[in-house]
């Protein structure tokens, strides 16, 4: 008998496969039944090799050595994981298999994860894709009919695999040097040390604003009050309102036009993060959880979608879709137009993904059962496809213009004609209620007195406000993720599909790599650099800190991707790049140093680093090898534990560096909501840029108990 094998990248994936296919039998990592094996990655099972694989005087970072450039490169499984990577590969050896089904995510990543795998296991076996957008049994079912050829994703594999290769090269050089040259652990990433100098600069153009005042003089005569805003000086503010006093104010015209406000778009993984931060406050990681959750439980579509656009043959399942959440009785205002789906439909502006969507799995779901998080995520959703096809938003402005004294004056008003899609956004904020972070925006200006053109008021009483110009406003997730996405696209044509800084998949990543590196530090809502962000950006020469440089990167990956460009001619661009950093940056000034200079104060040991055997520190973020040389470090803040509900204490890090792992009988299961026990091990893995770092891994077997 032959089989078919299917590779997922998670187990819960693997699971709903599973069901659809009709494979019920589970074993020791992989599903068996109907003629199926179905098995996962857990992630990245196979990764970049650490630089020490090339040469063992790697492992001891110096000058003299950089910059390492891989030929070829090297791959290794990621610690922690070989269990599972040997069950998969031993599939992929199995005579009796006679195809393979690559259905890990539908991505860019997803691609590299399953490639890697394959390619290092050495498996011949043909294979083909799996490629859907939703979770769903139907959406399944309709993929395993039309599976696509391997070869359609080429050039998906080769984008990703040139990042990877980009993020290695800046990564472990441009880290090392900055390490080597200030003598304390500075880490530089292609797409996060831009991001810094983005928060940098805002960062630094608030310290140095300087306020300056202005004053508005406001006639009010019979029920009117009109402005003269923006004066510079206060004396003549002043002669201004006494020249108007108990004056007669003459109208000189009255304009009335009929304006609207046009639909949201879909949602998009950036757009929808970027509301989630306006609504509930959510970082884009939570906002990601709680998405990716969704997905997985059938809720939604696929989440790290770029569109938010429709394709021409989903014309009637989004109309079933509108009829549904109309029904949930969530949104009573849904119920008052006849959806216009045309304006959410673009086959050409969908490439992978289309726009986010809710699926029919809402209707039936209790949605008191789900975390908060994705109950408000969901629900947004749902109300983004309601707003994005409902009328528009129509009203009335008003603009009075008057005179006084010969000088000229004005107000605006607006009344509202028909609320439209608006109406459909107050019923989410009144079913989110407390959950509900931002207030209601208050409308810019409101109804006016009736007026008519000549028409001459009496007795006007002048009033002064002095007010001032106010610094830019620091960066929240928000409006970071929106300067992310468009980010040098000033460079690009009007039509030219752009990219900006990372993904939509990877922008999450990005802001918790530098809170967690102690670069940034969240403020509640606002992002600030640290002292340690802005002093690490002054030193870093101008290539390796521009947004637009980056983003033209991130849009070579995507002509890689399209076949318009090869990856060989990228990747040339980065060595030659990471060559001349190497060569050309000066050794640091005396001032410079200072900067990163380290105190001089005794500290007490935690521990022993388990990769060079210098003491470990109790850092303000971090338990951190002392050495200058080595980026061993265990983040107090990590999110494995967290999720857990696992603290990283004094105790369990003391602990781990003395055995290197600890048995804990008080973890949380978010699957099942049951506490559970395992080991968590530590272990030693590459990260997304090529530089090692340590993580914790679970452990159901072997333990080590007190």
């Amino acid at each position: 008998m032959s089989y078919r094998l299917v590779v997922t990248e998670k187990p819960s994936v693997a699971q709903s496969i599973a069901k659809v296919l009709k494979v019920r039998n589970r074993k020791e990592g992989y599903l068996v039944g109907n003629g199926y094996f179905i098995t996962w990655c857990v992630g990245h099972l196979v990764g970049l090799a650490d630089a020490k694989e090339y040469d063992e005087k790697y492992e001891k970072w110096d000058l003299k050595d950089l910059p390492i450039l891989p030929d070829p490169w090297k791959q290794a499984v990621n610690s922690g994981k070989l269990k599972q990577f040997h069950t998969v590969k031993a599939l992929m050896s199995r005579l009796d298999v006679d195809v393979i089904i690559c259905a890990t995510d539908a991505g860019r990543e997803g691609e590299l994860i399953f490639r890697n795998v394959y390619h290092y296991s050495g498996c011949r076996i043909p294979f083909v894709r799996l490629w859907i957008s939703s979770m769903e049994d139907s959406a399944i079912s309709e993929g395993f009919r039309n599976l696509q050829p391997s070869q359609n994703y080429d050039a998906l594999y080769q984008s990703a695999l040139a990042r990877s290769h980009a993020d290695w090269l800046v990564g472990i050089n441009a880290t090392r040097l900055y390490t080597c040259r200030y003598h304390t652990l500075l880490r530089i990433g292609r797409v996060q040390t831009p991001v810094l100098a983005m928060l940098t600069e805002r960062a630094e153009q608030i310290e140095h604003f300087q306020k300056t005042p202005y004053w508005n003089v406001h006639l009010t005569a019979e029920g009117l009050t009109v402005h003269r805003e923006k004066i510079q000086s206060e004396n003549e503010a002043e002669e201004l309102s006494a020249k108007c006093r108990n004056q007669d104010l003459k109208i000189v015209s009255v304009e009335k036009k009929q304006k609207s406000t046009v639909q949201p778009r879909l949602y998009d993984l950036t757009s929808l993060q970027r509301d989630a931060n306006r609504y509930f406050g959510y970082t884009a990681q939570q906002t990601l959880d709680a998405v990716q959750s969704l997905y997985e439980k059938k809720l939604c579509t696929y989440p790290r979608t770029d569109s938010q656009y429709l394709t021409e043959d989903m014309r009637d399942t989004v109309q079933n879709l509108i009829r549904i959440c109309a029904q949930l009785g969530l949104f009573p205002s849904s119920t008052d137009f006849v959806p216009d789906i045309d304006r959410c439909i673009n086959s050409k502006k969908v490439s992978d993904h289309h726009a986010l969507l809710p699926t029919r799995e809402i209707y039936t779901t209790d949605l008191s059962t789900l975390p908060e998080p994705e109950t408000n995520i969901l629900l947004q959703i749902a109300m983004r496809l309601l707003c994005s096809t409902a009328p528009v938003h129509m009203y009335e402005e008003t603009v009075i213009t008057a005179k006084c004294a010969e000088e000229t004056f004005s107000c605006k008003g607006k009344t509202v004609l028909s609320s439209g899609w608006k109406m459909i956004e107050a019923d989410f904020r009144k079913k989110a209620g407390k959950s509900m972070k931002m207030e209601e925006e208050a409308e810019p200006f409101s109804s006016l007195p009736k007026v008519s053109e000549n028409q001459v008021l009496h007795n006007v009483s002048p009033e002064i406000s002095r007010h001032f110009t106010s610094p830019p406003k620091p960066y929240t997730e928000d409006t970071l993720l929106s300067a992310m996405e468009n980010a040098g696209k000033e460079d690009f044509d009007k039509d030219t599909e752009k990219k900006g800084l990372g993904t939509p998949a990877t922008r999450a990543g990005i802001i918790e790599s530098l809170v967690s590196s102690g670069y940034v530090k969240r403020k509640g809502k606002s992002l600030i650099p640290t002292t340690e962000g802005k002093n690490l950006i002054s030193i870093v020469p101008v290539p390796f800190k521009s947004p637009s440089m980056t983003a033209d990167w991130e849009n070579a990956l995507l002509q890689i991707e399209k076949r318009t460009l090869s990856a060989d001619t990228f990747i040339a661009g980065i060595t030659q790049m990471v060559r001349d950093l190497v060569t050309s940056t000066p050794s640091p000034t005396a001032e410079q140093l200072q900067l990163f200079s380290s105190s001089v104060k005794t500290k007490d040991s935690v521990g022993v680093c388990p990769w060079c055997g210098s003491d470990v520190y109790d850092g303000k973020s971090s338990y951190y090898c002392s050495s200058r040389e080595c980026s061993f470090c265990l983040w107090k803040k990590n999110k494995f534990l967290e999720c857990l509900k696992q603290p990283m204490t004094k105790k369990l890090a003391q602990e781990l560096l003395k055995k290197g792992r600890i048995h804990s009988k008080k973890l949380y299961s978010q699957r099942t909501g049951k506490m559970f026990e395992a080991d968590l091990v530590l272990t030693r893995t590459v990260d997304k840029e090529g530089n090692p770092t340590s993580s914790i891994q679970l452990d159901f077997g072997r333990s080590v108990r007190k």
